[in-house]
């Protein structure tokens, strides 16, 4: 019997990948339905970190489809309450990523569903309909896009590198984070800005985007999108311990510089 890392046997880590990859899928012909239409119904860290009636439908449905078929899993989402589980598998869930652009009518938005047994990463998908994608990783089989294998950069030149980034919504948070791209911008390329964490880690696998780091992440946020990096042969750094840590995805020699210039995610 052959075991993943995490203690599941690696039959089971495909159902796992085909299960999370149907279930994205279902919640995006769900916000594809919502889409021009949703309405916000809250916020959360500022007022204009909204939830809409999207993102609550679109959670509900990734719940009850997944609990359907495993439910004696755990789960973490953005919108719903968490549910312990006993199984030793965890989902962790964003089901509406970019909800900002979803209700300005613009195309970058997804579904971000991941799988952890145990703590270790085990499958990750981010489904972006209005972009005709869905990215998708388990963990030592490669990271793909519609089907297709896919890389990331091999730049190793912080000055020829196009850097993703994006901001929190909570006003001081956000200041330093324009403080540290600022002293970034002089050492790269340029700098792009989706309005989707998933998005844009996706978009670093693929190498469209040379690198990618911001901070004020949750894992709903990155933990897909970090396995399809990880997957595609980026070295990926998450937070540990510190909760607003910089999530970078990035060429080796690229995490080191950026960390460098960024400072930590608390400073000025």
């Amino acid at each position: 019997m052959t075991l993943h890392d995490g203690g599941v046997r690696l039959a089971d880590q495909e159902r796992i990948a085909e299960l999370a990859a149907g279930v994205a899928i279902a919640a995006g012909e769900e916000l594809l339905r919502r889409w021009g239409t949703a309405t916000p119904v809250g916020a959360k860290t500022s007022e204009t970190d909204f939830v809409t009636d999207a993102d609550l439908a679109s959670e509900s449905l990734i719940r009850s489809l997944l609990l359907a078929e495993r439910p004696h899993d755990g789960m973490l989402g953005e919108e719903l309450a968490s549910i312990g589980g006993s199984s030793g598998l965890r989902w962790i869930v964003d089901p509406l990523d970019g909800t900002l652009n979803f209700l300005h009518g613009l195309p970058q938005w997804a579904v971000s569903i991941a799988a952890e047994s145990r703590g270790t990463p085990l499958v990750g998908v981010v489904h972006a309909p209005a972009l005709d994608v869905t990215y998708s990783a388990a963990s030592g089989c490669g990271a793909w896009a519609n089907g297709g294998r896919i890389h990331g950069s091999q730049t190793e030149v912080l000055a020829q590198a196009v850097i993703g980034t994006g901001f929190c919504y909570p006003r001081e948070a956000r200041a330093r984070q324009v403080a540290a791209i600022a002293r970034l911008l002089p050492w790269v390329a340029d700098v792009r800005i989706s309005g989707s964490a998933a998005i844009d880690l996706c978009s670093a696998a693929a190498g469209k985007l040379d690198a990618y780091c911001e901070t004020g992440l949750a894992p709903y946020d990155y933990a897909a999108g970090a396995l399809v990096a990880s997957e595609a042969g980026l070295s990926v750094a998450v937070p540990k311990g510190e909760e607003n840590d910089w999530v970078v995805a990035a060429p080796a020699l690229l995490v080191t510089a950026l960390r460098e210039v960024l400072g930590p995610a608390g400073g000025g």
